[in-house]
C-alpha cells in the first residue's frame, strides 16, 4: 500500500499547490476535471486498489475520500474569492451605478399552436377519448403501406417525402399512429383516440405551405359506428372550439385509407352563409383495419386529421403560416 499512498499523498499536495497558485476559474476548472473528472487522477489512483491486501483497501479508500474532500474544499473557497473580486471589482467601478433599476424581464407564454393544442385535447378528453403519440421518424410500412397507400401513390415520392438513408420517413401524417393506437390495444374496441403532433412535408414553403406543420389524427372503433357518429362528433368538438353553433357538411373525397372518404366543411354563425373547408375523414378502410388487427367484418369506425396551424391561423387571424415557425419574438409577443 505503501506506493499507493505515497502517490496519492504526491497527487494531493500537488493539487492543493495548484489551486493556491491558480490565477483564475478557467485554471480551477481545469485542475477539477484532471484531478477530480471521471477520468482523473484521482480515478486512476482507485483502479489501484484491486491489488491491495483486503486488510489495506479500506484504509486506502478512506485516504483517498478525504483527499478528495480536501480538494474540493480548496476548489471550493478558491472559486469563492475569485467570484468576490469580481465583484469587488464591479461594485468599484466609477460607471457602475446600484440605483438604476433593473431591466424588465420577458415574461414567456405559451405559442398559438401550442394553445390551440390544447384546447383540441381538452375538448376530446370530455368527449371519452385518449390523447396518444408516435414517432416523428416512421417505417415505410407504417406511413404507407398499412394505410393502404400503394406503392405507386405520388405522396411516397420524393417532392412530397423526407426520406432517410436508413429507409425510414419523417412522417407526412399522424394517420400512422391509429394503426399503433389499434395494435398497442390489440384491436379490440372500443377505441377512442387522438393524436396531435408534428408532421413533415418536402414542399417549398410560401403562405400556406410549410416545411414542418402540425396535426391532429383521431379515431373512433366500435361495434356500429357510422358515418352519421363521424358527423355528430365532429360536429360537437367544431362548435365547442369556435365557441359558437356549427354547421357540418361532408362532400365525398378519395383518401386511400378510408371508405367513403370525405371533405369536412364548416359553417360558423355570422360567417355570411360562407363555407370553409376545413379537414379529411372518412370511414376506416377494411384494409386500415385488418393491418391494425381489427375484426373488420363486426367493427367500423371513422378517422379524421385536422391542421393545427391553420385553427391557430384563424383563430388568432395570422395570414401566413411561415410565421409559426419563424421564432421572431415580434411575432411571438403577440399571443
Amino acid at each position: 500500500m505503501n506506493g499507493l499512498a505515497e502517490r496519492l499523498q504526491s497527487l494531493s499536495d500537488e493539487a492543493l499547490a495548484k489551486i493556491g497558485a491558480a490565477t483564475g476559474a478557467s485554471e480551477l476548472e481545469e485542475i477539477e476535471k484532471t484531478i477530480l473528472g471521471r477520468k482523473g487522477e484521482l480515478a486512476l489512483l482507485m483502479r489501484g486498489i484491486g491489488g491491495l491486501e483486503p486488510s489495506e483497501r479500506g484504509p486506502f479508500g478512506k485516504a483517498v475520500n478525504e483527499a478528495k474532500g480536501a480538494i474540493a474544499a480548496a476548489l471550493g473557497e478558491r472559486k469563492d474569492s475569485f467570484e468576490a473580486a469580481r465583484m469587488s471589482s464591479e461594485l468599484d467601478d466609477p460607471h457602475f451605478d446600484p440605483t438604476e433599476p433593473t431591466p424588465e424581464h420577458a415574461v414567456g407564454h405559451l405559442h398559438p399552436i401550442t394553445k390551440v393544442r390544447r384546447e383540441v385535447e381538452e375538448i376530446f378528453l370530455r368527449m371519452g377519448f385518449d390523447v396518444t403519440d408516435g414517432p416523428e421518424v416512421e417505417t415505410e410500412e407504417f406511413n404507407f403501406d398499412l394505410l393502404n397507400i400503394p406503392s405507386h401513390h405520388p405522396a411516397r415520392d420524393l417532392q412530397d417525402t423526407f426520406w432517410l438513408d436508413s429507409g425510414h420517413v419523417l412522417r407526412t401524417h399522424t394517420s400512422c399512429v391509429q394503426l399503433r393506437a389499434m395494435i398497442a390495444r390489440g384491436g379490440k374496441p372500443p377505441i377512442r383516440v387522438i393524436a396531435p403532433g408534428r408532421v413533415f412535408r418536402n414542399e417549398q414553403p410560401d403562405a400556406t405551405h410549410e416545411h414542418t406543420f402540425h396535426q391532429v389524427e383521431g379515431l373512433m372503433l366500435d361495434e356500429g359506428v357510422s358515418v352519421a357518429d363521424l358527423k355528430g362528433v365532429l360536429t360537437t368538438f367544431l362548435s365547442r372550439l369556435f365557441g359558437q353553433a356549427c354547421e357540418v357538411r361532408l362532400r365525398p373525397h378519395y383518401f386511400p385509407f378510408v371508405e367513403p372518404g370525405f371533405e369536412l366543411d364548416v359553417r360558423r354563425a355570422g360567417s355570411k352563409g360562407e363555407w370553409l373547408e376545413l379537414m379529411g375523414c372518412g370511414m376506416v378502410h377494411p384494409n386500415v383495419l385488418r393491418a391494425g388487427g381489427v375484426d373488420a367484418d363486426r367493427i367500423s369506425g371513422f378517422a379524421f386529421g385536422i391542421g393545427l396551424d391553420r385553427v391557430a391561423m384563424m383563430r388568432y387571424g395570422i395570414d401566413d403560416i411561415r410565421w409559426m415557425m419563424s421564432g421572431d419574438p415580434r411575432f411571438l409577443s403577440q399571443f
